[in-house]
């Protein structure tokens, strides 16, 4: 939950913009502390932490801000750089540690698991700033519990946490508690909005408005940008309405009035469409919206909406974002009366409509991310060239910004459409689409992390409606990235969920899937003659259904079970039914392959001749497919059986035939030697 910053940078025009104002006193405080001795320094001990700075005050107060200019001020100290991470979410959420942690890691560019928990996650984010001298802000911590875990354990590197009140239990962090700015300063904040001449002529309204916004900073932006919209507006004006302004509902506490005035005063000034839209953006995910988000909310046109949002912003009621410009943020300062206003204006059921909306469109602009990365003339080319050209991308470059620039909107969205439970079908198509689009412009490798979580929240819809055959197929993904990260043990459990979500679902595919799975779980582990049996019962399974090319390839996974477990006779005769499926699919690369592993038995069990003729056979069905690659791997394979039976001169030859092939690909032959 960032706060309205008391940089005016981005919301004031002229010489001020960019201009940090105020605070010098609690920078100067801030900056002794970095300096200070600790406790354990005193006492003689080496702290065994960094050193950790607590800004606290209440949203609005300009913590976020503070934080920010002094990690800019002392950044020189810091080679490392500066990463953040929110602890709050704009609806005042927590956000959870294992998120907190991954986005710490994201900003180190530093790689995890996917599925990795907590614990892991947060020792990750020790490590790795443990030779590091970089400046974390950790944003709107709600407890010492949030904070603690993330604690580099190595004393280079400075923590600076903005709370609303103290972290309780962590040892030696003295709170710099902010009020209101001071007069001067708050008068030059206004001054950036109005310009200078209507506070010249009139100081004393001036200073009248700075006291009836309580000197806080997210108060005097909102007064601001209501005089900027009104040039021949008076600062009086503003003052005597805020002072006489009532409050309406619930008693708020006193410190939270003038904020709370400063809003009604922008709000009720807006038209009654663009109050609609501002009051609905509080829906917008991670409090991040773009012209297409306030757009589908509203139900109104793309160009309306950002016409609304440029508004909105010169008022001070929403900050562009600086690493994407086309998106707003809702200041966390703001987000709960924003929330409680469209909460007591707007009926559930309009509510409902325009979040659904908002899915809907969120779900074809992915679409049509993942569309534009196939190639021209393919079926989803041609259902992308149907949609409104608002919807299009021109380039799968500009998709790929697009998705970069809204993935963490985009995650938000599929976690609380899945938390609400009343759009499901929705929620799944986002989530699947979602999945698609990073998939296709990250790569499944690289999108791993993410796409572990939107499994999971598929999984938890399926459990929730019954869904067995959603079910089981969340659980293979989920099981075969924990495979990927070397949790075996734990894809063993997600695979055995998965059949008999499978078997639920009289789901053939996944039952054979999930079988095979667990097989290779076994087989991973070393248990060779469980691996055996839960292939045997895929194939018997793929062999009742005629499927010839999943055939093949079990006879292949069952085989090299066999050559693990040194049943040899057993693996020549899986190979050999391998080769003969391939050779009736016509499959001549993997034929080749599969007569390749026969050879390699066929050496193992001392039938030195029989391997050398099944590997040139293997050989010739590669020639014969025309793949080049393959040829080359297997003429080396053949080079290195030649050397074992006492035949250097013909290896020879055979190296240099491979060598040949590669030549035009010398950077790939590094990944042939082992096919």
């Amino acid at each position: 939950m960032t706060d309205q910053a008391v940089d005016v940078g981005g919301a004031a025009a002229g010489r001020r913009t960019g201009q940090f104002l105020g605070r010098q006193r609690e920078l100067k405080e801030l900056r002794a502390d970095i300096e200070r001795a600790g406790l354990d320094t005193l006492s003689g001990k080496k702290s065994p932490r960094a050193r950790v700075l607590l800004i606290a005050g209440r949203p609005g107060s300009g913590r976020t801000a503070l934080a920010r200019e002094l990690a800019r001020q002392v950044a020189g100290d810091y080679p490392d750089g500066v990463v953040r991470a929110a602890l709050t979410e704009p609806g005042g959420v927590r956000v959870p540690a294992d998120r907190v942690a991954r986005d710490l890691l994201d900003a180190l560019k530093v790689p995890a698991p996917p599925g990795s928990g907590q614990d892991e996650l947060t020792q990750l984010v020790r490590g790795a700033l443990a030779d590091r001298r970089a400046i974390v802000l950790l944003d709107d911590a709600a407890d010492a519990e949030q904070v603690g875990p993330l604690l580099p354990d190595t004393s280079p590197s400075l923590v600076v946490a903005t709370a609303e009140g103290p972290l309780t239990g962590i040892p030696d962090v003295r709170p710099c508690t902010l009020g209101g700015l001071d007069v001067k300063s708050a008068v030059e904040l206004l001054e950036g909005f109005t310009g200078a001449v209507r506070v010249t002529v009139d100081p004393r309204a001036a200073e009248t408005l700075v006291e009836a916004c309580g000197g806080q900073p997210a108060a005097l932006v909102l007064a601001g940008g209501w005089l900027r919209a009104r040039p021949k507006a008076a600062v009086s004006d503003v003052a005597k309405q805020l002072r006489t302004m009532s409050d309406d509902g619930p008693e708020l506490p006193i410190a939270a009035r003038p904020l709370a005035h400063s809003f009604r005063l922008v709000y009720d000034s807006l038209s009654q469409p663009a109050a609609r839209i501002l009051r609905l953006l509080s829906f917008a995910p991670a409090g991040i919206a773009d012209a297409h988000t306030a757009s589908a909310l509203a139900g109104c046109s793309v160009s309306g909406a950002q016409a609304a949002l440029d508004e909105f912003a010169v008022c001070g009621l929403l900050r562009r974002d600086p690493d994407a410009p086309e998106q707003y943020r809702v200041p966390g300062a703001l987000a709960p009366l924003l929330r409680a206003l469209c909460e007591s204006v707007d009926r559930p059921g309009e509510i409902q409509l325009a979040r659904a909306r908002m899915l809907e469109r969120t779900v074809r602009l992915l679409q049509s991310c993942r569309a534009v990365t196939e190639p021209e003339g393919s079926p989803a080319r041609k259902k992308l060239a149907g949609l409104p050209r608002a919807l299009r991308f021109p380039s799968a470059s500009v998709a790929d910004a697009w998705l970069c620039g809204r993935r963490p909107a985009l995650l938000a969205a599929a976690r609380l459409a899945v938390e609400d439970g009343e759009l499901d079908t929705l929620a799944r198509r986002l989530v699947a689409a979602l999945v698609r689009a990073l998939a296709a412009h990250r790569g499944a490798e690289a999108a791993a992390p993410d796409l572990y979580g939107l499994h999971q929240l598929v999984l938890d819809v399926a459990e929730r409606r019954g869904l067995h055959r959603e079910k089981a197929a969340a659980l293979l993904n989920l099981g075969d990235l924990d495979a990927e990260a070397g949790r075996t043990t734990d894809a063993l459990a997600r695979y055995r969920a998965a059949l008999d979500a499978g078997r639920a679902a009289n789901d053939p595919y996944a039952t054979g899937r999930a079988m095979e799975s667990v097989g290779g779980a076994h087989q991973e582990l070393g248990d060779w003659q469980r691996a055996s049996d839960w292939y045997g019962r895929a194939l018997s399974q793929r062999l009742a259904r005629g499927e010839r090319a999943d055939q093949a390839r079990l006879y292949g996974r069952l085989a090299t079970v066999h050559t693990y477990a040194g049943r040899y006779g057993e693996a020549l005769r899986g190979w050999r039914a391998a080769v003969a499926g391939y050779r009736r699919l016509g499959d001549l690369p993997s034929q080749a392959r599969a007569l390749s592993e026969a050879a390699r038995v066929q050496e193992y069990a001392g039938r030195p001749e029989e391997s050398l003729r099944t590997c040139r056979e293997a050989v010739e069905s590669a020639r014969k497919a025309g793949d080049l690659r393959l040829e080359a791997a297997l003429q080396l394979r053949l080079a290195d059986t030649l050397d074992r039976l006492g035949d250097p001169a013909a290896a020879r030859l055979h190296r240099a035939a491979a060598d040949r092939l590669l030549e035009d690909e010398p950077s790939r032959a590094g990944d042939l030697r082992n096919p």
